[in-house]
């Protein structure tokens, strides 16, 4: 049985900021709407707008930024909710849950009966949420949406009229890649679950990626992924007595991450991967909170890191004395693999070098992998990932973030910069030195008015002299720029130039003298 609330972001995103679901709400992610609620699509905001689109089809919309870690906040009162109904539940997600209905169903009179009570559990916490049953788990997933029951027996029969984008409609069972195997199904005339279940799984398998095996198998409605036969070593668990005891978010967050740095040591040890992970939190008092984490994809530290933090922030911050709230401060922490799987059996791409593509996605590769184990070696600050930053300068507009730390830019980067660079920026960044010079071959700078002192012929980089094509400017920038009836001496400035073998490049005047500060592509 799948419990899954609708647009989760937007519903968590408007509870943070005291709005209800009825007021028109989108959650924005690298500029586009990522979520948004009822009332906002009612007034034709969809998935995938512009901000500035958004807001000119319903100008009263209150526009969030995507947030994780409050989602995953915000949503374990609605755990805690159900886990009173069934005690043993799975998060997929923050905003989809699963339980294993067959036993509570029979001990509530039906599914339908059980449904009702997970429902009303919900309800009482104001979330609005729906709930659907099947035999697997990625059809009972689907049936949630439309708060269907599927009868025993008929999973296959329910999917096969469903199209085939549905493979990838839920991002918690399934991988980044499984959006490129659905665009060439249907291109391949493939445009329902059916179809594709109707295919040999032999011709599946020697044609298409391994992913393809899995999505092959929830079409026909067999079991996505099977239960792993490994036995798990009890040396995996991962168990820390804290002393002091904790009971600020702060102090949680820092020894989450210090276990799930320690659990995914032991976890390459043993050359095992965690795709579903137990969190235990114990209070002095004996009180014990727990919550079940599933996986599409082998946990990550970061990944297990963000879990265990969204599961005690949300315990942490309930309210005082209230149902599933914490008695006392937390006395120990136990991080237990339920899951495990040979990671050589796993395929990861290589893309973008390892960089991070989305909110949530980190780095979920090979790449990701030896970055982290990197880091283990030589320390947190070791390993930096590139964010866009805000600045005048190409330079200026990136900024290094340690890998797994928040990925906040220290500068606002759509800020309003003046004297900002135009675009195209550079592909390659540099701070080579070299010297500008004219027809006499001398030194070419930059007057306090913005103007070159002469006209320049030749750039000079180490040793090798090169003629100009071409150039452009020189721009004033910074206090230069400035509208000031005494300009500055202490002027800077940028140029562009292209060199006779065709290289564009983009130059910088400071402190009078020159350097190459990208290089055009």
């Amino acid at each position: 049985m799948a419990v899954w609330c609708p647009d989760w972001p937007a519903v968590a995103a408007a509870s943070a900021v005291g709005l209800t679901a009825v007021d028109p709400i989108a959650v924005l992610h690298a500029g586009k709407v990522q979520a948004c609620s009822r009332a906002a699509r009612a007034a034709g905001i969809r998935r995938g707008m512009r901000k500035r689109q958004a807001q000119s089809l319903c100008p009263d919309v209150v526009v969030a930024d995507a947030d994780p870690a409050r989602d995953g906040r915000l949503f374990d009162p609605v755990v805690t909710a159900v886990t009173q109904v069934v005690p043993l539940t799975e998060v997929l997600r923050p905003g989809l849950l699963v339980v294993t209905a067959d036993r509570a169903a029979r001990y509530f009179g039906g599914e339908d009966a059980l449904a009702e009570q997970i429902v009303d559990a919900v309800a009482a916490t104001g979330v609005t949420a729906s709930v659907g049953t099947a035999d697997e788990l990625f059809t009972a997933v689907l049936a949630a949406r439309s708060g269907q029951t599927v009868p025993a027996g008929t999973d296959a029969a329910y999917l096969a009229t469903r199209p085939i984008s549905d493979l990838t409609v839920e991002a918690a069972l399934s991988v980044p890649e499984r959006a490129d195997l659905v665009d060439l199904l249907w291109r391949l005339g493939i445009r329902t679950l059916g179809a594709f279940a109707e295919l040999s799984a032999a011709d599946v398998a020697s044609r298409f990626t391994a992913d393809a095996i899995g999505a092959h198998r929830l079409a026909a409605g067999l079991p996505g992924r099977r239960p792993s036969r490994a036995p798990i070593p009890v040396a995996l668990e991962v168990e820390h007595t804290c002393d002091p005891p904790i009971d600020r978010i702060d102090a949680a967050a820092f020894l989450g991450r210090r276990l799930a740095d320690d659990l995914h040591r032991r976890l390459t040890a043993a050359s095992l991967a965690c795709t579903r992970l137990t969190v235990h939190a114990i209070t002095e008092r004996g009180q014990r909170h727990s919550r079940t984490w599933r996986c599409a994809e082998p946990l990550t530290p970061e990944a297990t890191a963000a879990r265990v933090r969204w599961q005690l922030e949300g315990w942490l911050t309930g309210t005082a004395g209230g149902a599933g709230a914490p008695d006392s401060p937390i006395a120990r922490l136990l991080l237990e693999p339920v899951e495990v799987v040979d990671p050589g059996t796993l395929q990861y791409t290589f893309v973008g070098a390892g960089l991070p593509a989305a909110v949530g996605d980190g780095l979920g590769d090979r790449a990701r992998r030896a970055l982290v184990r990197v880091q283990g070696l030589l320390g947190g600050e070791s390993v930096r990932v590139p964010i866009r930053s805000g600045g005048r300068g190409p330079a200026e507009q990136v900024a290094l973030v340690a890998l797994g730390d928040e990925l906040v830019a220290p500068r606002d980067p759509d800020a309003a910069w003046p004297d900002r660079l135009a675009r195209p920026s550079p592909a390659l960044l540099s701070h080579t030195d070299a010297e500008v010079l004219d027809a006499q071959g001398r030194l070419v700078a930059v007057t306090p008015r913005g103007a070159f002192t002469a006209e320049p012929t030749d750039v000079r980089i180490g040793r090798s002299l090169h003629r100009l094509r071409w150039w452009a400017g020189p721009w004033p920038f910074g206090s230069a720029a400035s509208r000031s009836s005494a300009p500055s001496p202490a002027v800077s400035a940028r140029a562009q130039v292209l060199l006779e073998d065709s290289r564009a490049l983009l130059l910088c005047y400071r402190e009078q003298s020159w350097t190459v500060e990208g290089v055009y592509e």
